[in-house]
């Protein structure tokens, strides 16, 4: 489930969501230490693409560019893990993309079931509430579900 909610100290949106998966932390969270593995879990529809060459060194300071496309517009995205805590936690904050604001935390932390994944995403955008209402708001809600669903397909249960 995809919530969303307002930062009631300086305004910023904030979406959070979260999804158990049936496998260990160590290898939930080194799925996630490639990048390029967002490819699978980002819509068909955004055709999005890792422009960084392989491999990458995944650590605090790293810099990874992406192209995709939002309702046919070609974007530009570069993103700086900012902060690199195998393997509970890492930060991803946009440096060049459509937003005035992108700080996407991740954490994994281990639990009876296999591994809770949350992510909390901080963001602004250009056009203040209404854009982020009419336009961006749905937009990140069917992103998120869709790799909600594609993590439970990747990760499956493992019986036993």
């Amino acid at each position: 489930m995809v919530e969303f909610s307002r930062d009631a100290e300086d305004g910023a949106f904030v979406l959070k969501c979260s999804v158990v998966l049936p496998q260990p932390r160590g290898r939930v969270f080194e799925f996630f230490a490639d990048a390029f593995q967002l490819e699978q879990i980002t819509p068909p529809w955004l055709n999005f693409r890792v422009l960084t060459k392989a491999p990458i060194g995944i650590r605090a300071g790293c810099l990874i560019d992406y192209r995709l496309k939002l309702h046919g517009i070609p974007i530009r995205w570069r993103t700086e893990i900012s902060s690199w805590d195998p393997p509970t936690a890492f930060v991803d904050r946009q440096l060049k993309g459509p937003y005035l604001l992108w700080e996407h935390l991740h954490t994994f932390e281990e639990t009876d079931g296999g591994t809770l994944c949350r992510d909390e995403v901080r963001y602004r955008v250009p056009g203040g509430w209404l854009i982020e209402r009419l336009f961006v708001r749905p937009d990140l809600r069917r992103i998120f579900e869709y790799r909600h669903q594609k993590m439970l397909e990747l990760f499956p249960a493992t019986g036993g």
